[in-house]
């Protein structure tokens, strides 16, 4: 949602912090609110004026028309104040239909005036800009402010004069306060507009002769532009409408969605209710609720929401958990049911989000199965199929009743059937799989021969595009009636490949001659070209980095579709329209600013542009062209029969209900000539009659249905051309969100625009006018699909559409990633892994989420343990791993490692340059004896061999014992980290047999010389075995294997690494120069014939 209400102290706060007027605000800052919990005592401390003025107090929670309502204490002391609230703080109270709490009071300072003294001012955002409502006579008696107000329009980009205020409000405003009202409207106007709000208005505004007063106010902000105000704004709360409480679910669901590029919505309506849904798609989710409340569910429906923009599985777990949480906390004497359902999804992977769904029902099977819970699933889109039959396996194994639907069942019928209206059919058979678009069986890679590309009714028209004309100097262009055709090239603005490969395999299937997509625009990567399939063969597609290049070497091209981010979209838009070649611009970002919104359509309007969108799927066009993911994957283009066109155009503002119009037109006539979900802004780039009358004039259509919905006017506009013969053709109507007139508080559905502000602006309303223009409208969305059939028939029936016979669509290969998804093929895999899966929501070590990792304080010792031993290792173990990091971790700059370390780095080379180079060194005689060493002592000691044995044969074979022996330290001058391991090992360890056979080779050694001691090498070696035999994690084998593949050098090449990294930094931090060995440090043995 975009237009937010804010709090009247929020409100104030931002006015008297931001505006910029040579008017005297008074009363800045010098409000107090109250609470259930409020101490009076440092209330007072805080704002001592409460203790010396006289005061008002009312409650601050979005309650209109408060002082008719009795809601407003006036002209009293602290005293009176504490007396007015007693029988109303947290005391439920009624507003029109809504009860709820009052909880939430505001005391200001009392303005003694006169009526004299009191006027009202309203700024609200409309399409054409920005209206300027001002009275002369304000206050709670102000009455129909749209009938007596004096009114100004500010149009998109213009600026609010003096004179005009005056010229234009001020008609009847005494002189003396001409002036110091002049001055803070205009500063009111420009607050508004800095900080982007959409509505804001005050009621009474006091001026006298101390200044302006603002004593009551009302105000909505753009939520959208928080990334653009938030050095301003702060922490923004928004407060539910009164009569619904905040849950904290409802916060966490927002939390989730803010950080998400997903769409993630939840409302708690009646937490008791009965009947709970969980819908894919902000305009499906509005049709659920409309047809829950027409069937009789309005006091027992629980919740509003909705989930889509291709949420993750993990994301749909926490969104379903949510609220299976909720509805499994109180039980119901009639049982209670889940309706999951959606409409035909146009990118969404249907299966992963239901794996999502199907993880949370296991994780509530008990309370579900306790409630008595059954749940009806209806859903489509790609892999679909899957996502059914895994819903339908849970609903066996875990004994829960879970019926689900596809494509072939309407909608909302599972509705009827939840609410005990229909009965329950038997499981339907299995639709055709997402997979029945498979290879050509004929070798010929070329684009196969056209297939029917004429309208069922019409023959091909000669001109395919109607492109649109130029302008004259000063007046606006006109727009294109035709906006795509066979030849519509386009322009992708982000790096969009799925949806790229989307429209092309569309163009295939169409018959294209060419693809659709000419080049693409990304500004994060340079110039480059990028791989995609037509049809059997691999294309290439330009990428550029700059509009400009694309747009001077693609001349023919005269489509942008914009997949640029909320942040980005209205820049990129801007640059577009710099380009005259371009006619329509199709936006698909979500939570543009309505501001930046409005200065896009009028650029548009003065360019002759046509713009879909924000907030869309797009549009599609059968036989020609289709918009990013519009119509989903080829198994639904297939079987809505997009891929050739029929006689009925559409239009709705909602993405994936566009795509199930697509599936009831396919099933109920021809087939659809045109379709475009113009998006859920309150102001969508084009409107509905934009496009109506387009269709209007297109002869190919024959009939057109429009999807409007709550909120906005733009429906009358179609009232008002069919009366006035402008619209001639039939149009089956229906506006969805007829349910919002039957709750008690107000509610923001899906879409921004979808709220209605006046009752004018409801759906039923909307429906009634549309009937009574002349328009055909269903009784409920349930009948739309026999409305449009009935329409059509009767135009077969007079000749209006002859259809034509159906030819069969080429077939286009799936792609690899596409068909592994689906489970088609399989592929041996090219390497495999056993210790970490980064995959999911959350990194895996050896099967442990990182998690739990953090939450069992593993340590680095425990990491290292499951990642190359893929065990739990006991604590000691892992202690004694971070022990043998500790002390091998350096052992200064003189040996070879570290040496070669420092000159790498003072010879100006990069970290990894200089780590390698030290790390090369290690081996049998630098580093390398961990392995060697329990290699040696492993052998002796399970041969049988005493260690005196042992020695006298390696002195016998000629070889070093690995392990023994140190240059510095000796027995009698103890290597303290061996001393320090060798503590922990017999205070630990449970048994070290090993280490005990080594200690008496020690005692050999040293007998003959002193230094042959057992240095921290040997002792890590010998230590490390004892600790693979004898933890109890590992099998004799197993353990032996460890030693074998090289894992304790391991241990010496990660510690010693941070000391070599230690030596980098210092160099670095030194500024130390090339490194030159000294030549008296050299030995220069040359040759005697030489040196002669």
């Amino acid at each position: 949602m975009s237009a937010k209400a804010i709090s009247e102290q929020t409100g104030k706060e931002f006015l008297y912090k931001y505006i910029c007027t040579s008017a005297a605000v008074q009363n800045r800052f010098r409000y107090a609110n109250v609470t259930s919990e409020t101490d009076w005592d440092h209330l007072t401390q805080d704002h001592p004026w409460l203790l010396t003025e006289r005061l008002v107090v009312k409650p601050d929670q979005l309650i209109k028309c408060r002082g008719k309502l009795g809601l407003v204490g006036v002209d009293l002391d602290l005293v009176g104040v504490q007396e007015w609230l007693k029988p109303r703080l947290m005391r439920e109270t009624t507003v029109a239909k809504a009860k709820g709490i009052l909880k939430n009071f505001l005391i200001e300072p009392f303005v003694a005036h006169t009526q004299e003294e009191e006027f009202y001012i309203c700024i609200y955002a409309a399409r054409e800009g920005d209206h300027v409502l001002f009275h002369h006579e304000g206050g709670v008696d102000v009455g129909d402010v749209d009938a007596k107000a004096q009114r100004l329009l500010v149009g998109v980009d213009d600026k609010l004069s003096e004179d005009s205020v005056k010229e234009q409000l001020f008609m009847h405003v005494p002189d003396d306060k001409k002036e110091v009202l002049v001055s803070f409207v205009v500063g009111l106007f420009n607050l508004y507009e800095d900080l982007y709000f959409t509505y804001l208005e005050i009621n009474p505004l006091v001026v006298n002769q101390d200044g302006v007063f603002v004593l009551d106010m009302a105000a909505k902000i753009d939520a959208t532009a928080d990334y653009i105000c938030k050095a301003k704004w702060g922490d923004v709360e928004f407060p539910p409408p009164f009569g619904r409480e905040a849950y904290p679910e409802e916060a966490y669901i927002a939390d989730l969605d803010a950080k998400s590029g997903a769409s993630l919505k939840l409302t708690i309506l009646n937490p008791l209710g009965r009947i709970w849904t969980m819908v894919a798609g902000g305009g499906a989710s509005v049709v659920y609720s409309d047809t829950i409340c027409d069937l009789g569910g309005v006091d027992e429906l629980a919740n509003y929401g909705e989930y889509s923009g291709a949420p993750s599985e993990q994301q749909t777990y926490d969104y379903a958990k949510t609220i299976l949480s909720l509805m499994t906390r109180e039980k119901h004497h009639e049982g209670k049911v889940l309706i999951i359902g959606g409409s035909i999804a146009n990118f969404t992977n249907v299966a992963a989000t239901f794996k999502g769904i199907v993880r949370a029902i296991k994780d509530y099977q008990g309370p579900l199965k306790d409630n008595r819970v059954t749940i009806f699933v209806r859903r489509g889109g790609p892999n679909y199929q899957e996502g059914l039959r895994v819903m339908g396996e849970v609903g066996k194994t875990t004994g829960i009743p879970i019926y689900v639907f596809g494509t072939e069942t309407h909608m909302t019928a599972i509705v009827g059937m939840a609410l005990g209206h229909q009965p329950i059919p038997n499981q339907p058979p299995v639709a055709a799989h997402t997979a029945n678009f498979l290879l050509n069986s004929s070798t010929n890679a070329a684009t196969p021969a056209s297939t029917r590309t004429a309208s069922f009714s019409e023959p091909r028209a000669a001109n395919d595009a109607t492109s649109a004309k130029k302008p004259k100097a000063g007046i606006p262009a006109a727009k294109a009636t035709m906006l795509f055709s066979r030849n519509t090239k386009a322009i992708i603005w982000g790096m969009q490949t799925r949806a790229v490969q989307g429209m092309l395999d569309f163009d295939y299937v169409c018959s294209r001659d060419e693809p659709s997509v000419a080049a693409m625009v990304y500004p994060f990567t340079g110039d480059h070209k990028q791989k995609f399939y037509w049809g059997h063969k691999e294309i290439l597609i330009p990428v550029y980095k700059n509009m400009a290049d694309a747009m001077k070497k693609h001349p023919e091209v005269d489509v942008l579709i914009s997949f640029a981010s909320l942040r980005s979209a209205f820049d990129s838009t801007m640059e577009t329209m710099q380009y005259s070649q371009i006619h329509t611009i199709a936006i698909i970002a979500e939570g543009i600013p309505e501001a930046q919104t409005r200065k896009l359509i009028k650029r548009a309007d003065e360019n002759g542009v046509t713009i879909i969108g924000p907030a869309t799927v797009g549009g599609i066009k059968p036989g020609c062209f289709k918009i990013g993911n519009t119509g989903g994957m080829l198994d639904n283009i297939l079987a809505s029969n997009l891929y050739r066109p029929g006689s009925v155009a559409y239009v709705s503002r909602s993405g994936g209900m566009s795509n199930e119009l697509n599936n009831i037109v396919s099933h109920t006539t021809d087939g659809v000539y045109e379709g475009v979900a113009i998006g859920g802004d309150r102001y969508p780039g084009s409107t509905f009659m934009d496009h109506v009358l387009r269709y209007q004039d297109t002869p190919e259509v024959k009939m057109i249905v429009m999807l409007g919905e709550i909120g906005g006017t733009e429906e009358y506009k179609i009232c008002q051309g069919i009366k006035d013969g402008r619209i001639t053709k039939p149009v089956v109507c229906w506006c969805i969100g007829t349910c919002a007139t039957m709750f008690s508080s107000e509610v923001q559905f899906g879409h921004a625009g979808a709220c209605a502000n006046q009752d004018f602006e409801t759906a039923v309303a909307k429906n009634q006018a549309l009937r009574e223009a002349g328009a055909f409208v269903p009784k409920s969305f349930d009948e739309l699909g026999d409305v449009i059939r009935t329409v059509y028939d009767e135009l077969v029936a007079n000749g209006t559409i002859v259809p034509a016979q159906e030819v069969p669509p080429p077939t286009v290969p799936m792609d690899y990633s596409w068909a592994r998804e689906l489970g088609l093929i399989r592929k041996p895999a090219s390497f495999m892994t056993s210790i970490c899966d980064e995959r999911g929501q959350e990194l895996i070590y050896a099967g442990m989420p990182i998690t739990e990792v953090f939450k069992e304080e593993m340590g680095l010792g425990g990491v290292l343990g499951l990642l190359w031993f893929q065990r739990r290792l006991p604590r000691y173990a892992c202690q004694f791993i971070e022990m043998c990091l500790m002390v091998t971790a350096d052992h200064g700059p003189a040996v070879s490692g570290a040496h070669n370390t420092i000159v790498c780095a003072r010879a100006g080379k990069d970290l990894i340059s200089s780590l390698t180079s030290g790390l090369l060194t290690i081996g049998d005689r630098f580093g390398g004896a961990l392995d060697a060493a329990a290699k040696q002592f492993s052998k002796a000691f399970d041969s049988g061999m005493l260690p005196m044995e042992f020695v006298n044969k390696m002195k016998k074979d000629g070889k070093l014992i690995m392990g023994i022996g140190h240059r510095v330290k000796s027995i009698n001058n103890p290597d303290m980290r061996v001393q320090i391991l060798k503590d922990f090992v017999k205070g630990h360890f449970p048994a070290s047999p090993m280490l005990d056979y080594a200690l008496d080779v020690e005692k050999i050694t040293t007998s003959k010389k002193p230094n042959l001691i057992l240095n921290v090498d040997g002792f890590i070696g010998v230590a490390f075995v004892d600790l693979l035999r004898m933890c109890g994690g590992f099998t004799r084998d197993e353990a032996d294997e460890f030693v074998e593949i090289g894992a304790l050098n391991g241990i010496f090449v990660l510690g010693r690494s941070m000391g070599f990294i230690g030596h980098y930094l210092d160099q670095k931090r030194l500024k130390q120069g090339l490194y030159r060995h000294p030549w008296d440090d050299i030995s220069y043995v040359l040759p005697e014939h030489m040196s002669m």
